[in-house]
């Protein structure tokens, strides 16, 4: 079954657009590498919660929203032959950079996972 990558990630609202065309660019490395989907999605419907929640686990604040994100490969193998492949990209180089990016990349959450159920 499938890997999955998956990232919370708060961002300015004044830098959706930012974001959004550095996705894109992001997808099209990491497509031309193998990754069999590339997703971003920006929260519409995203409320704290008493315990937990995903404002919560990003630190939000205002002026902020949050993104959940993931990448789909075929295994967790495949995963790590694409990401060597995407990170040794030099199209990456400027991207990877702090001070480059439309958000805080010290409160990112993100993870591999194991796909159980896929329908």
């Amino acid at each position: 079954m499938s890997y999955v990558d998956g990232f919370v990630v708060p961002v300015p609202k004044s830098n959706i657009e930012a974001y959004r065309q550095m996705s894109e660019r992001c997808a099209a490395i990491w497509r031309e590498h193998g990754a069999l989907q590339f997703r971003e999605c920006v929260g519409d419907d995203v409320k704290p919660g008493k315990l937990t929640s995903f404002p919560q686990a990003v630190d939000l604040r205002d002026g902020e929203t949050v993104v959940f994100s993931w990448i789909i490969y075929a295994s967790r193998t495949h995963r790590d032959e694409v990401n060597d492949k995407v990170m040794k990209d030099p199209r990456m180089a400027d991207m990877m950079k702090p001070e480059n990016m439309p958000f805080d990349g010290k409160r990112m959450i993100y993870g591999g996972f194991d796909m159980i159920v896929d329908r």
